[in-house]
């Protein structure tokens, strides 16, 4: 009996493990320039958003998540409008889009990788993320092609570490441990990370029914 006992907490601590916090909005409306954040405990969030509409630069923004779905019944989104996220160590959010768009000036999801700071505490170059957007027949198609035109959208999942500085990463630990004495002493963590980039995303753009 204590065995089976201890089975099934241990199955109950894995399912809860993989918990996902659920939300839903009936109408979520950003002016210009305006920001929500999105950061509660769970690492996965799914969000169904009925109507939502953003205005010129507003941002979507979603920190400690490794995995979002979004899901817009309706949606005008204004020009050079950002939605972006990170797993908080590094790495970019994964994000699974679903948006019946009636308006679009200019979409950016900056699902890219973070660099790395040796010298500061730290995790390695983040990974790009994994971004399937889909958008309704009915609606707008986006276009990837001619950023000055309407109806723009770009997806980034590049990789982290492409814009390090490997002579400036040197400079700055050599600077920290010549300061502290033998050792690592003087670099958070005591580690080094490597010039290393991390691995660029993947992204998918398709039409739905």
């Amino acid at each position: 009996m204590k065995y089976l006992l201890l089975s099934l907490s241990m199955l109950f601590c894995g399912l809860s493990s993989y918990a996902q916090s659920t939300e839903h909005i009936g109408k979520l409306e950003l002016g210009k320039k305006k920001t929500k954040n999105f950061g509660s405990r769970d690492s996965s969030l799914v969000i169904r958003i009925d109507t939502l509409i953003m205005g010129d630069k507003s941002k979507l923004e979603f920190f400690g998540k490794k995995d979002v779905k979004l899901d817009i019944g309706y949606a005008v989104i204004g020009k050079n409008v950002v939605i972006s996220g990170s797993d908080g160590k590094n790495n970019a959010t994964d994000f699974d889009i679903k948006a019946n768009i009636q308006e679009l000036g200019s979409l950016y999801v900056i699902a890219r990788g973070w660099d790395a700071m040796n010298g500061t505490k730290t995790n390695p170059n983040g990974n790009g993320g994994q971004v399937n957007f889909r958008y309704a027949s009915t609606g707008v198609k986006p276009q990837s092609t001619d950023k000055k035109g309407k109806n723009y959208l770009l997806i980034d999942v590049q990789a982290g570490g492409l814009r390090v500085n490997p002579t400036s990463d040197l400079q700055r630990v050599y600077s920290q441990i010549s300061m502290s004495g033998p050792g690592l002493r003087g670099v958070p963590q005591g580690q080094v990370y490597s010039g290393s980039p991390g691995k660029e995303g993947k992204a998918e753009i398709t039409a739905y029914d």
